[in-house]
């Protein structure tokens, strides 16, 4: 029975009714792909995917890579997301989406292995990181005053590598396991598909993998995210109760901005739980369902052909997530990837550390040192200048040493 339920699954030949297979050869319902509509929508959506996908997320990694200033914490943790997304759609993208177009596979045993290893590696490094970037806005918000927040740090760049190294080795049986399956459809016709699991390794084998990615890709990481985010919600409404007294201005709207930021990533973490949950409950359904090759109709092949479709599309939506919830991203978005369509304002067209930060440094510099014996005036003098250049240069109303010092060491936490 598992044999049969993998090769339906897997082949993508059902025809909604009396799909079965006995040793490998189909009877009934087959239905040629020239008769069958995902051959025709599938590959639209997937070319959707490619080309919004490579946009957003090379914009994103070009971000990262060109602007200092967007280095910090959180921002490294959505650098290795868009990473992983973009390494997804340009080596699985192109050769997944002939699954429901062409009826074998053309590509080779490499292909098959390789495209098989990043789909499971990029699923790994998407949740674990949201998990990481889950604690660190938790960790941000409760304790504010952590010396490590700001820019990126040694710790965050070790976190995020060991993150690639931990989706890896779960994405292993699949890079092992992969390899050519040959099925009979007809007397006269075989088809090769690529399959994930080797057949050496039983058939029980596809029933306890899937439930073990279920729990490590799905259910464990999203468990360990709700947590963190009931934590940060009880913190913030026990902190609204008994006020604030006494926090100074810009430490307030720190807050803020760290708030801010843990709204993305629970954007981000949303969009992900939704692109992946059909394709988790029909794997779940049809490997520990006995009798799913008999209950396998329309509704089901719709319902997986739209999961599949889902789990792909998730490497693309973060960057409009990106888009729609953060105005720093916004800004640089505009700049690199619709600069002939989008005026840039002359502040967002100012390059990071230029003219803004050599005015503040040339201001800071050409002042008196405070010395043991220097009065009120030069004190408030400098102090002045410092917020002048705040509110006037870069548009922000007055802010006291704290936001000072954190914009000079530009560790500033906006997304």
């Amino acid at each position: 029975m598992a044999s049969e339920m993998e090769s339906e699954l897997w082949m993508n030949l059902s025809a909604y009714n009396d799909s079965m297979f006995d040793n490998g050869t189909m009877e009934g319902g087959y239905v040629a792909f020239s008769d069958r509509p995902e051959t025709y929508i599938v590959p639209i959506l997937f070319a959707v995917v490619f080309v919004v996908g490579v946009l957003g997320n090379g914009t994103l990694v070009l971000i990262f890579g060109r602007h200092r200033r967007m280095r910090n914490v959180p921002n490294t943790y959505i650098f290795s997301l868009a990473l992983g997304d973009l390494l997804l759609i340009v080596t699985c993208v192109p050769f997944t989406s002939t699954v429901y177009t062409i009826e074998t596979w053309p590509y080779g045993l490499f292909i098959c292995k390789l495209s098989e290893f990043v789909k499971d590696l990029s699923i790994g490094v998407s949740v674990f990181t949201l998990t990481a970037l889950s604690a660190d806005r938790y960790f941000a918000i409760v304790d504010p005053m952590r010396k490590h927040v700001g820019r990126a740090t040694k710790l965050t760049v070790a976190i995020a590598v060991s993150i690639w190294l931990l989706a890896a080795a779960c994405a292993l049986p699949a890079l092992f396991g992969s390899y050519l399956r040959s099925f009979q459809v007809s007397p006269t016709q075989t088809i090769r598909v690529c399959y994930p699991w080797a057949e050496e390794w039983g058939a029980n084998f596809p029933r306890q993998i899937v439930t073990v990615r279920f729990v490590v890709f799905y259910l464990a990481p999203l468990s360990v995210i709700g947590v963190f985010y009931a934590l940060m919600a009880r913190h913030l409404l026990i902190s609204a109760r008994r006020g604030l007294p006494g926090e100074a201005h810009a430490q307030t709207r720190q807050a803020a901005a760290r708030k801010k930021v843990a709204k993305t990533v629970l954007a981000f973490v949303v969009v992900f739980a939704v692109c992946f949950l059909p394709q988790h409950v029909f794997l779940l359904w049809f490997y520990h369902n006995p009798s799913a090759p008999d209950d396998y109709n329309g509704f089901w092949h719709a319902f997986r052909i739209a999961g599949f479709c889902m789990a792909f599309s998730n490497s693309c939506v973060n960057p409009i997530a990106l888009y729609c919830v953060s105005g720093t991203f916004r800004k640089h978005f505009k700049r690199h990837l619709f600069c002939c369509c989008c005026p840039v304002s002359a502040e967002d067209a100012a390059p990071p550390g230029g003219t803004a930060t050599r005015t503040l440094r040339s201001t800071l510099n050409h002042r008196q040192p405070l010395t043991r014996g220097t009065s009120k005036t030069t004190t408030w003098d400098s102090c002045h200048s410092m917020v002048h250049f705040n509110s006037t240069v870069r548009g922000r109303p007055p802010a006291d040493h704290v936001a000072l010092t954190t914009a000079l060491n530009g560790s500033s936490e906006k997304t």
